[in-house]
């Protein structure tokens, strides 16, 4: 999977979710680090690395994020009911760190 790819696939993951689980970890993390809760939107503008790239974005140095728990699909194998080996996808978790937009700057340079 190309650099890309991987980007567009955070950004959708992001944006298609509709866990709630973690938006309170999401607005006390931001709020802490001084961002008021009516800045914090969730899937508008608080992404992942990848998925602030996929924008156009990038973090800048030296900004810590916040770290949440999400889930990534996952390909694999098992037999089936009749023994005959079956693609499945299945669910993983994984922890992810999640930047405000206010932590991040355009990737050609700029600070917008």
């Amino acid at each position: 999977m190309t650099r890309a790819e991987r980007e567009q696939e955070a950004l959708g993951r992001a944006r298609a979710s509709l866990s709630l689980g973690n938006y309170r970890v999401i607005y006390l993390g931001f709020m802490d680090k001084g961002i008021a809760k009516d800045d914090i939107k969730p899937r508008d503008n608080v992404l992942t690395f990848h998925a602030w790239r996929a924008l156009g974005r990038t973090v800048k140095k030296g900004e810590h994020g916040v770290s949440v728990v999400t889930f990534i699909p996952i390909k694999g194998k098992e037999k089936d009911k009749a023994g005959l080996e079956v693609e499945v996808e299945r669910r993983r978790m994984k922890a992810a760190t999640v930047f405000h937009i206010s932590q991040t700057k355009e990737l050609n340079g700029g600070t917008g």
